[in-house]
């Protein structure tokens, strides 16, 4: 059962306003570990200007920090996914009472945003690059459009005949030993000019690719689970109640047949919960 859900028993209403109180303070903790700060970036075009982010190890300390004392909880490290330009920090934990388990999931979605550096390297490599590209356009473009003719060409070379662009598209699908070696060929016909120029591209990318600053956003709003797999920022704070029947989980069950004591610990164990939520 997800609190929150309604019900007309008297104790499900309490565990709701439980439930709401805990998911306004966790977003009260989240909009305060999520404080903006203004930072300079470079945009792609050179251009340098401010962009608003915030530190999401902040909000990853402040999981660990409740994890680590939920006492008796079963508890799951706090991870982050690695998307693009979707990211999410999360926990979830368990703790069980009589025949009864509580579960909770907390969580925050942002999104990544890449930029440069605000550092004249990034102009420079950016110069350097566009230039060799420009030397290179015409002997890629030759290579690109010939590249079937010229692979064939080679092939008769290496003493392979009657080879159509159909049976040298089977051969390289089928044998990448054998691809790899007729391409390791054909390298070696570009000029020297022309390797030092690739290579040259290639170590400026790598390096524009190192002069990248992540940014982060994210909206102070609490989603729920069809929100979160939409990819929508914001906070997840939810908490489950389930009857364990021949270890088996069950969400639907009858609140008045649950004794008064577990009914009181049930409680006691959410109001621990807040009361690290609430903690610095």
């Amino acid at each position: 059962m997800r609190l929150g859900s309604r019900s007309p028993d008297e104790f499900i209403q309490l565990l709701n306003k439980k439930n709401d109180d805990i998911q306004q303070d966790f977003l009260a903790k989240m909009i305060e570990k999520t404080k903006i700060a203004n930072v300079k970036v470079m945009m792609g075009d050179s251009t340098i200007t401010e962009q608003k982010t915030f530190d999401p190890k902040e909000v990853s300390n402040y999981l660990e920090g409740i994890i680590q004392k939920l006492d008796g909880w079963s508890l799951q490290n706090v991870s982050t996914t690695n998307n693009e330009d979707l990211r999410r920090i999360f926990t979830k934990f368990e703790i069980t009472e009589g025949n009864y388990l509580i579960s909770g999931h907390l969580s925050i979605q942002f999104h990544v945003l890449l930029f440069y550096k605000p550092v004249q390297r990034v102009i420079d490599s950016q110069k350097e690059l566009a230039e060799i590209l420009d030397n290179t356009k015409k002997q890629e473009s030759d290579l690109s459009n010939n590249s079937d003719q010229f692979v064939l060409d080679k092939l008769k070379e290496m003493g392979y005949k009657d080879f159509d662009h159909q049976k040298l598209f089977e051969i390289f699908y089928e044998d990448e030993e054998f691809s790899k070696k007729v391409y390791a060929e054909i390298e070696k016909e570009s000029s020297e000019e022309f390797k030092k120029l690739t290579e040259k591209k290639n170590k400026l990318i790598k390096e524009l690719d190192s002069l990248l600053i992540e940014t982060y956003q994210t909206s102070s709003v609490l989603i729920d689970d069809t929100r979160l797999v939409a990819g929508e920022e914001g906070c997840l704070c939810t908490l489950d109640i389930e009857f364990i029947k021949n270890n088996n989980r069950e969400g639907l069950f009858d609140p008045r047949k649950m004794s008064n004591n577990v009914k009181e610990n049930i409680i006691k164990k959410l109001e621990v919960l807040q009361e690290q939520i609430n903690l610095k």
